[in-house]
């Protein structure tokens, strides 16, 4: 029961070749476009971050400062606290609301490292979403 469908003598050949042409061409394209975009992706540049020509975002009507001090001390507010009592501060300060901007200030001088570490235990004690303070210059 099977059924022959030909209509005579006119059968084309398969052609069992792949036209690669286009696809060179995107390939082509393609690295042509990672040559270019590669070096912009590098940047080695030295860093001075003092100051900040940003445009300053509205503020809270009571923002909780955090600051470090020049001599490496912290302050919760207007408050100084020791290090061991730093999370307990901040949690009395933003009254357990974990979802408080903290805006973190610091001394000029204070090294990198001690501004990482504090941030560092900022988000230990749950709070995301911090804010750096610079000089606004006009």
């Amino acid at each position: 029961m099977s059924a022959r469908l030909s209509h005579g003598g006119d059968d084309l050949d398969v052609n069992h070749e792949i036209n690669v042409t286009p696809f060179i061409d995107v390939i082509l394209v393609l690295l042509i476009i990672f040559m270019v975009a590669a070096p912009l992706a590098t940047v080695e540049v030295p860093v001075d971050l003092p100051d900040s020509h940003a445009q300053p975002q509205p503020r809270p009507d009571q923002p909780l400062f955090v600051t470090i001090k020049a001599d490496q001390s912290l302050a919760v507010g207007e408050t100084e606290v020791a290090e061991d009592g730093f999370a307990s501060a901040l949690e009395a300060a933003a009254k357990g609301d974990k979802e408080t901007r903290i805006f973190l200030r610091a001394d000029k001088t204070i090294a990198y490292a001690r501004l990482m570490a504090v941030m560092d235990r900022l988000r230990d004690a749950g709070y995301l979403k911090v804010a750096l303070v610079g000089l606004e210059t006009g």
